[in-house]
């Protein structure tokens, strides 16, 4: 049996009470949906700046009335410490994914991007140190390896920060570790190795590549590539990722305060990307022959991305299910449906 099926077994016997941030986002809904299939107490922060209520609507048509009864929904802005203190009063293991994402957008507005993502943060720690919650783990993010060249990215081994965003993202790993040295407060960053799954936005100037191309396709738009296509990313399908934050949030003392590449280990170019989408697409009866539109680099991007998961798996007994090609397998269909409602 794997460890996370085992640690799954246990939540349905013992359940706890868990915070998700960010709760009405991608990955927060993807957290909620898995816990409350487990059965366990839920409550959910967000402020619908990035999130969506239909996010939360689809979790309600897939988990029963009695699972759903153990969510509790609070509108609130973890840029407010009183807003923190209220979701966390109770709660067993947090799962801090609130933030504001995107590289282009913290170019952009890199003041909204620190407050967010800093000052939320810090207002999170703090507040979870106060209310001294059993877990604290939090989404970090593999932009903090910056223009470290080196593959795969090991853990210890970053370099300059390329962008606004990845600066804010390093804070909440400097912060953590601070927490756990002065107050004795531990707990996990996981750094997400583009994250793709259901429930992803395809709309918006800042919708991640996978949603976006699909969405191009099924519609017949245009589809840019910025470079040559041969920038590679490891992708990580959602459901590796809802498994590290459950393994993380459980883990015992010695694994945390420690940061941990959420991936699958593998890398794949923008062009490989490209032919994957359209080939799945093709194999479920949606015909599609559009072309991609070459561009020039985006400004913050590194060229190359890939995981070394040995420490995940070593220390939380991650093992990811799923590759690029069948997360994409299992999460076209959900595209299709929804493009189809719009």
């Amino acid at each position: 049996m794997s460890k996370y099926k085992h640690v799954k077994q246990q939540l349905i016997a013992k359940p706890k009470v868990w915070l998700i941030t960010g709760v009405a986002g991608f990955i927060g809904s993807n957290l909620l949906e898995e816990l409350l299939k487990l059965n366990q107490e839920v409550i959910g922060l967000d402020n619908f700046s990035t999130g969506y209520r239909h996010n939360l609507s689809e979790v309600r048509e897939l988990v029963s009335d009695e699972q759903w009864e153990r969510f509790t929904f609070i509108e609130g802005d973890i840029r407010e410490y009183d807003n923190c203190l209220e979701a966390l009063r109770g709660v067993d293991y947090v799962l801090h994914q609130a933030a504001l994402g995107s590289v282009p957008r913290s170019v952009a507005d890199p003041i909204s991007s620190n407050e967010s993502n800093i000052t939320g943060f810090l207002n999170m720690l703090q507040a979870s140190k106060e209310l001294k919650v059993k877990s604290f783990t939090y989404a970090a993010s593999s932009s903090t390896y910056g223009d470290h060249p080196v593959l795969p990215k090991m853990e210890d081994n970053i370099g300059n920060p390329l962008s606004p965003y990845a600066v804010t993202k390093y804070v909440n790993e400097l912060y953590a570790n601070v927490f756990a040295r002065v107050y004795g407060f531990k707990s996990i960053g996981l750094r997400y190795f583009n994250v793709f799954g259901k429930r992803q936005d395809p709309d918006g100037s800042y919708a991640a590549v996978i949603p976006k191309w699909t969405a191009s396709l099924l519609n017949d738009d245009e589809i840019f590539i910025n470079g040559d296509g041969n920038t590679s990313r490891d992708f990580c399908f959602i459901e590796n990722t809802v498994q590290m934050n459950i393994l993380a949030a459980t883990a015992k003392d010695e694994a945390k305060d420690k940061i941990y590449n959420v991936a699958v280990g593998d890398r794949t170019s923008l062009n490989e990307l490209f032919q994957l989408l359209k080939d799945t697409l093709n194999v479920i009866g949606t015909k599609v022959d559009r072309e991609p539109i070459y561009r020039d680099f985006r400004a913050g991007d590194v060229r190359h991305s890939q995981a070394d998961i040995s420490r995940a798996s070593e220390l939380l007994g991650y093992l990811p299910e799923f590759n690029v090609a069948s997360g994409i397998e299992k999460s076209m269909p959900w595209y299709v449906n929804f493009l189809a409602k719009k």
